[in-house]
């Protein structure tokens, strides 16, 4: 298996992942690796729907996913990795995938998350994970789509910090 692009992006499946990145990665899988996901079949539908054909996609718990990406069944794929947050990419991190780089796509605002950019929004419990994440060596970037320039996440936060 090569794991061509882990991402951040709460909304997952949707038109930029299928539209811009699958292409310029040249993926032939997606993982989608979510606890809640996994286990809405609403969910599940909309998103299998969504990907075209070619285009394996695999939705599971963060268990599962970190025992396919770790297994042989993927061996022959170029896998895009998606996760919803924060708090689930450390998780899968710990579970033993270890990706060399996380894009942060898109992370909506809500309760306690701080506006950084027009994509990004993050909590102190978003800034410990990926400093976690840092820390054990992932460069970790924003960038939407591939035509825009990756930004190091910590030009990002340092308003926080200020």
């Amino acid at each position: 298996m090569t794991l061509l692009l882990t991402r951040i992006d709460n909304r997952l499946i949707h038109g930029q992942v299928l539209e811009a990145w699958v292409p310029y990665i040249n993926a032939n899988c997606i993982v989608v690796a979510s606890d809640e996901v996994a286990r809405a079949p609403f969910q599940r539908t909309l998103m299998e729907a969504a990907v075209p054909r070619g285009i394996r996609l695999v939705i599971g718990t963060l268990e599962e996913a970190a025992r396919l990406l770790g297994g042989p069944e993927l061996a022959d794929r170029r896998v895009l990795l998606l996760l919803a947050n924060s708090a689930d990419a450390l998780a899968l991190h710990r579970l033993g995938v270890h990706f060399p780089e996380l894009n942060l796509g898109n992370m909506h605002g809500g309760d306690g998350k701080q506006r950084l950019c027009c994509t990004i929004a993050l909590d102190p419990e978003d800034v410990e994970n990926l400093q976690t994440l840092e820390d054990a060596g992932v460069r970790i970037t924003s960038q939407c789509i591939p035509s825009d320039r990756g930004q190091g996440w910590q030009k990002l936060i340092r308003n926080l910090k200020e």
